[in-house]
């Protein structure tokens, strides 16, 4: 089984056989870090928002201000990889990532805070589509790439559980600043060994830019979800819906991200070159992994505010009792890798989806009364187990026979669709779980409106990995033996 590239590097470009492991390494923990950050700012948010003042809806950007620009800038970071050296933008963007970090601990303001995220979001989406290009480019087709690929999702569940243990202990011991430091020594060491152990290239002559497509993409996503977040109502109680800055936002979202279309069509070095959307495949595992990115937002977000807010959690307790999610996903992941080159994708991303879309419903039904053992445990195993048996199959589908130039788009695609999806589903998900707190606030104590208004989110979430589930039996018709590189 192996990632149909038909493209391979020039001889003497990939490193020695005994580097392999230390390329792995770099290369893991480059992803280790992006994750980490992620789900470690997740457990810090209640006191962020405390520390900082903001909204209810205002703190959903301490999340969406790193995951839009990341998202939005990820296919132009993936080409500046294809055109200027994939090593070379890693380490650049490790030095970003890291350099953001360190301005966010410092941060004393919301804007503040909230520009060292978007700035975090840029080095990431160098970092992200160098990083996954580079297993394609350094490890050989079969088994090789495989199991680096196996290691590489391994370490973006490894990220998600540590980021909520260390960031339990950091908040707890430290302060939620530490959480945005952690990332800086990380970056040094990573940034330090790549160019002595991860293969040069020296780009691609003759290639260009789509900075108008960049800039449109990004912008008419940020005004999107800035309209779905911001439609909430307010402390009083009353819709957003027809205020002027929000329509003037969802509009604005849908014209600009039309000229991204038009733009892309067009260019000449499109960020987004159709010929990758010419797989019906690849095109569903982009689907897919918008509605991945969805749950797995929601999921983190409300129930970190749930079992802080609503149970008194402490951060420490709050990333313990996520252990067991990121276990599942891990153990799903791991199991992937394996299952793929004997059943193929589609059957393990028709169980993820099915699966994942019982747990979001399950964890629907918890109440503010209810235990961790009886009422969250359960469906946090089973919705970390549906979504990660769907990572892995997702991986190789993205990158099946995709030519080596071409690499660090597909690369850059399926991680802004999880991005992109993220937003978005949080923006929309937030949009439903606010509208119903307010309502239900108006007669019932608050921890039972919030109880309410994020049970009827995860209701939505469910519905979305039904989709999921629609999308991967129209469109998944990948066999077996093209994965396998027969």
């Amino acid at each position: 089984m192996a990632t149909t590239i038909s493209a391979v590097p020039e001889a003497g470009t990939r490193p020695g056989g005994r580097h392999l492991g230390v390329a792995l390494l770099v290369i893991a923990t480059a992803q280790l870090m992006v994750v980490l950050d992620s789900s470690i700012v997740y457990v810090a948010l209640p006191h962020i928002q405390k520390a900082l003042g903001f909204s209810d809806s205002g703190l959903e950007w301490v999340v969406n201000a790193y995951a839009l620009t990341l998202g939005g800038l990820l296919l132009l970071g993936g080409r500046a990889g294809d055109l200027l050296g994939r090593r070379r933008m890693f380490v650049i963007g490790l030095v970003l990532f890291s350099a953001a970090s360190l301005a966010g601990g410092l941060a004393t303001s919301q804007a503040w805070l909230l520009a060292a995220r978007a700035v975090q979001g840029v080095g990431s989406a160098i970092v992200a589509p160098a990083a996954l290009a580079l297993i394609a480019t350094t490890f050989p087709e079969g088994r090789p790439r495989n199991r680096a690929m196996g290691v590489y999702a391994a370490m973006s569940v490894a990220g998600a559980a540590l980021g909520l243990i260390a960031g339990g202990l950091l908040v707890t011991y430290a302060s939620w600043r530490a959480v945005l430091f952690v990332n800086v020594p990380i970056g040094i060491v990573v940034a330090l060994l790549a160019p002595a152990v991860l293969p040069a290239s020296p780009g691609r002559r003759g290639g260009g830019f789509d900075i108008p497509g960049a800039i449109t993409g990004t912008a008419g996503v940020a005004a999107l979800v800035y309209g779905l977040s911001n439609a909430a109502p307010g402390a009083g109680g009353a819709s957003h819906w027809g205020d002027g800055n929000v329509a003037g936002a969802l509009t604005a979202g849908a014209v600009l991200l039309a000229v991204f279309a038009v733009i892309e069509a067009r260019s000449r070095h499109a960020l987004l070159p159709v010929r990758l959307l010419r797989s019906r495949d690849r095109a569903g595992a982009y689907l897919i992994m918008l509605g991945v990115g969805t749950a797995l937002f929601g999921v983190l977000f409300f129930l970190n505010y749930f079992v802080q807010d609503v149970w008194g959690y402490s951060a420490l307790r709050t990333g313990v009792a996520f252990l067991p999610m990121t276990a599942a996903m891990f153990v799903a992941s791991a199991a992937a890798a394996t299952l793929v080159s004997r059943i193929g994708a589609r059957p393990l991303l028709v169980a993820g989806a099915a699966i994942s879309a019982a747990g979001l419903y399950w964890v629907s039904l918890v109440t503010e009364h209810g235990t961790y053992a009886g009422t969250l445990l359960g469906p946090t195993l089973v919705i970390g187990f549906g979504i990660g048996l769907m990572i892995v199959p997702l991986q190789l589908i993205s990158l099946a026979r995709v030519p080596d130039h071409d690499s660090g788009a597909a690369a850059s695609l399926l991680n802004v669709g999880r991005q992109v999806g993220g937003s978005i589903g949080l923006a929309v998900l937030g949009t439903v779980a606010w509208t119903v707190v307010a309502h239900h606030a108006r007669s019932a104590p608050y921890q039972h409106a919030l109880t309410v208004g994020f049970d009827r989110a995860f209701v939505v979430a469910a519905g979305i990995a039904v989709l999921i589930l629609v999308v991967t039996l129209v469109m998944i018709r990948i066999r077996r033996r093209e994965l396998a590189g027969d």
